[in-house]
């Protein structure tokens, strides 16, 4: 079976990509799984000196994966490793984010998306809310601009993406965007930013530690309702869901 997560190595940087091309890289058990497991391994060898997470097709991460949806626990667990990771994470976006790709994008340390990526914080119109994915973004993303985008759905584009906050920087060449940023990391000692990390995390950790269990549960009580069903339903057969005015 192939696996949904690539992986390769350039100088002391390793890449890994959401490689689910066919569901949108939809973060399904498996590629949840896969990608904690390459982050661990990244982070314990010390020859890599950050890790970028892109993506393969024209879609960063769809959100869940409504036919195999990943366990709120893991997905807690993914996002707080990123988070905790000693080792820098550096997002590369080249497509479209929706819902539980954005709480990919924000646990990441330095994010990055060409010009014509889009996104939306699409939960509502399914059912749900952006609970877990919040522990993230609440503390690194405008406040204001958070609201409009988490109660409406609508797509944003990569402008408005880095002026709330969501990403670090945006340009038409994505990787001419990230290459005095790789630099950079290269250049750095492990300790030095390991250490540094740490003090940019720890009031994200001080969120996951203080409100992970209470919005893992809204998210199953949320995703096995009976508006969600129907919005995921909705979804799935490419039509309007009930409640639609």
């Amino acid at each position: 079976m192939t696996s949904p997560v690539g992986r390769t190595r350039a100088r002391g940087v390793e890449t890994l990509s959401l490689d689910a091309p066919d569901t949108r890289n939809a973060l399904s058990r498996a590629l949840v799984a896969e990608l904690a497991d390459a982050l661990k391994q990244a982070d314990a060898d010390p020859g890599v000196r950050a890790v970028v997470l892109t993506h393969t097709g024209g879609t960063f991460s769809a959100g869940a994966d409504l036919r195999d949806p990943p366990d709120p626990d893991a997905f807690v667990d993914l996002l707080r490793q990123i988070v905790q990771l000693p080792t820098p994470v550096v997002a590369r976006v080249t497509g479209h984010v929706r819902a539980g790709g954005l709480g990919l994008l924000a646990a990441c340390d330095i994010t990055a998306a060409s010009t014509g990526a889009s996104f939306a914080f699409t939960e509502v119109r399914i059912g749900v809310a952006p609970a877990v994915i919040s522990l993230p973004l609440l503390l690194r993303t405008d406040p204001r601009a958070l609201s409009r985008y988490y109660l409406t759905g609508e797509r944003f584009d990569a402008a408005e993406a880095a002026r709330i906050g969501l990403l670090t920087a945006t340009g038409d060449d994505v990787d001419a965007v990230l290459a005095p940023v790789l630099d950079g990391l290269r250049r750095s000692a492990p300790q030095g930013l390991a250490e540094t990390k740490r003090l940019l995390t720890a009031r994200v950790l001080e969120a996951f530690d203080r409100d992970a269990a209470a919005l893992t549960a809204l998210s199953a009580r949320l995703f096995s309702s009976a508006q969600a069903r129907e919005g995921m339903t909705a979804f799935l057969e490419r039509r309007d869901p009930s409640w639609v005015l």
